[in-house]
This record gives structure tokens, sequence and C-alpha cells, in this order.
């Protein structure tokens, strides 16, 4: 058996990459799951390389005087806003830091001044969509465990990282505003005092399966109930009390016997109200806000409010002129198109997700907004000279892709296409700087803007707004 590494009084010096903290002993870097800079800890070693170790905290000596209380009952054991023990000033600081240092390692290239990071307006109860899991294996808590007494298996909440089928049954979540913490808490109790079975997570097992809530600043709801197959008898008195208990906009379920949550390629029923919830967005030079449908499967910026701010941002560096025509690549439901579009000749949004381009039409024809044009399909099939000489020449790109960044052979269309201007919005600045070093020789890095959407986790989005040489 191979011996256990113990690293004994260990000062944690700073934040490092993906939430995890760093230290150096004997000149090794030691990464370390938790803690916070100043905490002095002894660390076991979980992982052993050649240049670094990674460790997680097994004694606290003492604790850093930066730390505050964090104010969820659920810290340290929910794998979300893992950074509660940080002041909010320090997490911004952290994520400053995490930008440039993605730019200064990855990317080749000179980079200006950047801006300092856009925090969030509210740190709790920012979020207008959360996930939750049932299981018939709720995971215990180590005091829990320590009383040799019976718990209550089931539970309704969140995977515990690292744990696929082990779920943390959630009392109060502060990521996003009533009534969502009333109607997770109603259906569980429901389910409990109705004997209705909670999936297994390894035996695929069990009857109800996902709850996915959905708010907008306009106070509408979206409730979607994922289910293990299709048992009227269950699901109707269900949802026809959960509709009695709350003011619902849309209330839908799904029929899921896959061996994953995922349900885009599945039906969704709309059980009550609309099939879609509103969202709006006020561009400051426009006469009234933009309104926004969101469906079931449509992706919408979870931060709603930051959302904007990062929108008027992206505008701003565009620099949109008339006779300009634009391209959005990976335009979702179309929210930064129809954003922009009226300072625009044209705007082309590329996505692709078919249902998404489907929203985002009706997006613009709700607004109506005349000058924009979708298409779907895989943005590296999508974007060809072909496209665009049918679509027209674009002056402007804005590209907002996925944490995987964009295809080698889009960033090489990008390259013949030779936009005036590229602003490159990203929520993954490692991808980001590695795309941009591509576009490097063509392109010179005017600004950028890094933006905080998710207060309490190590997770940044970042603006670069790239000028052709």
């Amino acid at each position: 058996m191979r011996k256990k590494i113990i690293l004994e009084q260990v000062t944690i010096e700073e934040v490092a990459a993906e939430g995890k903290t760093l230290a150096h002993v004997d000149d090794r870097v030691v990464f370390i799951k938790g803690g916070a800079p100043g905490d002095v800890v002894d660390i076991r070693v979980t992982n052993k390389r050649k240049s670094y170790y990674e460790g997680v905290p097994l004694t606290y000596h003492s604790l850093s005087a930066d730390r505050i209380k964090p104010f969820c009952d659920h810290f340290d054991t929910c794998g979300g806003c893992k950074w509660q023990h940080l002041p909010y000033k320090m997490q911004l600081e952290f994520k400053q830091k995490q930008v440039i240092d993605n730019f200064e390692r990855l990317g080749k290239f000179e980079i200006p001044v950047p801006e300092e990071i856009m925090a969030s307006a509210e740190e709790k109860f920012y979020r207008n969509k959360l996930e939750y899991t049932f299981s018939d294996s709720r995971w215990l808590t180590k005091e829990e465990i320590a009383t040799d007494k019976t718990f209550e298996r089931n539970a309704l909440g969140f995977h515990i990282p690292g744990r696929f089928d082990k779920i943390l049954d959630i009392e109060k979540c502060h990521l996003q505003s009533e009534p969502t913490n009333k109607i997770r808490n109603w259906v569980r109790q429901y389910a409990l005092d109705n004997n209705l079975s909670f999936y297994n997570l390894r035996k695929h097992s069990g009857y109800l399966r996902n709850l996915i809530i959905r708010t907008t600043t306009t106070e509408q709801t979206m409730v979607i109930l994922q289910v293990a197959e299709n048992r009227p008898e269950i699901i109707e008195p269900l949802l026809t009390e959960l509709n009695k208990e709350f003011t619902v906009t849309s209330l839908n379920y799904v029929i899921n016997n896959k061996g994953n949550d995922t349900f885009n390629d599945l039906e969704v029923v709309n059980f009550a109200g609309k099939t879609y919830i509103e969202e709006t967005m006020a561009p400051e030079d426009v006469e009234k806000p933009l309104t926004f449908r969101i469906g079931p499967k449509s992706f919408y910026q979870t931060n709603s409010k930051q959302a904007e701010h990062m929108y008027h941002k992206v505008k701003a560096l565009a620099q949109i002129q008339k006779d300009e025509i634009v391209y959005d690549l990976y335009t979702g439901t179309g929210t930064i198109a129809n954003y922009v579009a009226h300072l625009a000749k044209k705007v082309v949004g590329l996505e692709y997700i078919p249902e998404a381009i489907e929203d985002a039409k009706v997006n613009s024809e709700i607004n109506n907004i005349g000058n924009t044009d979708f298409a779907a399909g895989d943005m590296k099939d999508l974007l060809t000279e072909h496209f665009i000489n049918e679509h027209g020449q674009p002056d402007i790109i804005i590209t907002d892709p996925p944490r995987a960044g964009m295809h080698p052979s889009v960033v090489e269309m990008l390259n013949l296409v030779k936009a005036s201007r590229i602003v490159y919005v990203s929520c993954n600045p490692a991808t980001q700087a590695r795309d941009i070093s591509l576009l490097s020789d063509l392109y010179k890095v005017e600004a950028f803007q890094p933006v905080d959407m998710f207060p309490h986790t190590h997770h940044v989005e970042n603006i670069v707004l790239l000028k052709l040489k």
C-alpha cells in the first residue's frame, strides 16, 4: 500500500484555477481543494505529479483573517458557491487575475490593460434557472452518520461533487429567488406524503427524476418535471395540486426513460399555462424594452440583469454603424442579435440548435425587428464562403461560443473573412486566449472586459475587442 503523504503547517498563498487554492512546499506547487489564502493547514496529498501535488485540507491550524462566514447552511458540502467564505471584493480580484493569467500564459500576443472586472449587482439570488435531482440515496453528513440514527434517504437537491449517484437534500438555496425554494420543498413533501418513488441513479429505477425551475425579472415562473414513465394517475394529480398552490406561468413535464436527464431530444408536454415565459431587456437607446420568449429548451444567460449589462458592453465595443452587416455566431435564441439589430443594416445569427433558431425568429417577430436573419447548423459547416456570399460580407462579427471555444475551422474562416472588428464573448478565458492567438496575425486586441456572471464561484466571463490590423 502506498504511504499517504501529509504536508504539515502549509500556508495557502492564493486562489488558483477552477476554484482551487495554491501553496508552495519545497519548491513544489501544491493545488488544494478548498481553503482560503492565509489559512495554515495540514494537507493530505491525493495526486502526486512530477512538478506539482494535488491535495485536500486535513487539519486547519489557523484561519485566514480574510475569511467571512458563509451565508448558506449547505456550504462546503454542496458543489456550488465554493467562494462564500471569501469577501466579494476578493473574489473579483481573483477572477480578474485569472483572466490576465490565461492571456499571458496562453496568448502569444500583446494585450492592453484590462478594464476593471464588471461586478454583479446581485451577489445572491441572481440565477434565473436551477435544476434539482430526485434520489433515493440522500447524502448523509458526517454529523448524521455519527449519530447511528436512521434518516429519510429520499432527497431533492444537488449532486455531490464527484458522486453522480449521491444527492444533497436542499432546504434553502440562495442562488434563485422565490418561489423556487417553496416550489421545490412543496414537491418533495408532496412526493413523500404520497409515497412516490424517487429515482435511483445507479439502478435507473423509480419515478421522479428531475425538477427544473426558471424565473424571470418579470415575475414569471416555469416548472419542468421529469418522470421515468407515463403514468397519468400520478403526474396529473401532482401537477394539478402544484398549480393550485403556486402561480406558475408555464407548467410542463417530460417522460424520460433514458440513462440521463437531458431532454433536448424529448417531447415537453405543456400541462398548464403558456409554453414559454418572457424576459425583458432595455437597451438604453431604444424606445421600449425588448421581450424575449424562453421555452423549456431555450438557452438564456443565467444571470439576467448582468447579461443586460454585458450586452450593453458588447454593443459599445462593437461600435456598429447603420450601413454595417453583423454576424452573431452561436446566437442561441438571438438575444445579442436582437439587442444590437436596431444599430445595424442587418444581423445574421448562426446557431447549431434548430429549436433555438426558431426562438430567435420569434423574438425578432414579437419585437418588430425586421433586419435579422437566422440559420441553424454546425458552425464549422455553416460558416462558409457560399453562406457569406448569400447573406453578405460581415463588417463586424460577434461570437459567444460554448466553453470549448470555437472549432479551428471556424477560426480559420474568420481569418479569411477579415471583418473589421470581432467582439469575442467567452465563459472560458483559456479557450478564448487560445482562439485569439490563432487570429493574432491579422487582429490586434484593442480592449478586454472581464465580467462576473456568477458570484461565489470561480467562473468568469470575458469580452475581447479585436480590430483588423
